[in-house]
């Protein structure tokens, strides 16, 4: 399935069951919120390549994942707070640059990955990510949680751990949580956080 949604270019990678609270002040952003929350549009979250998440339009991967606005409230500075909650991940098939360098892409719907059970071998990245989730506040205490999906853990982890982007990039291209998981373990170990 392929539909058309402005992408929102970070220096973040989410997935899908994911949250990302973010603080909105570019017209163009603001803009595009504002647009979405009216007609429940997604928006297309990916990473940035090269240049920045303001300014001139930035040069972006070509995967990323759909989202929907769960949350928003303008603060007295003006500043819009969202926080977007990952659906499904997609390809982009083509894009454009808008006069005020907004990207609208036509993208590709990916299917989501099932459910895989957690295997004991990767239980030490359970107990990983339950330690980071008790330190963290909202919106990630109401993040509904699933430690024995492969699939939630390692996409969790990915979001969390601070992986090169790059890495984390990756990481979003593979459809097994299993693979995603013992790649997982390899970046941890080359940081030397990770001991078997």
């Amino acid at each position: 399935m392929t539909l058309t949604i402005p992408l929102f270019p970070l220096k973040s990678v989410l997935f899908p069951g994911g949250v990302l609270p973010l603080r909105v002040f570019e017209p163009r952003y603001l803009d595009m919120i504002s647009d979405c929350l009216r007609t429940d549009r997604g928006i297309g979250v990916v990473l940035i390549k090269n240049g920045s998440e303001t300014g001139k339009a930035a040069e972006i991967y070509d995967m990323g994942t759909v989202c929907r606005i769960n949350y928003w409230h303008k603060r007295k500075d003006g500043i819009l707070g969202v926080t977007l909650a990952g659906e499904q991940r997609y390809k982009i098939i083509s894009k454009k640059v808008e006069r005020n360098q907004l990207i609208v892409a036509e993208v590709e719907l990916l299917e989501n990955t099932p459910s895989q059970p957690i295997e004991e071998r990767h239980q030490p990245l359970v107990d990983l990510l339950n330690q980071i989730m008790a330190q963290l506040d909202m919106p990630y205490t109401k993040l509904p949680t699933d430690y024995g999906d492969a699939n939630w853990v390692s996409a969790r982890l990915v979001e969390l751990l601070p992986i090169e982007l790059g890495d984390k990039q990756n990481l979003l291209k593979i459809e097994d949580a299993y693979q995603r998981l013992d790649e997982i373990e390899k970046i941890l170990r080359k940081l030397d956080i990770w001991a078997d």
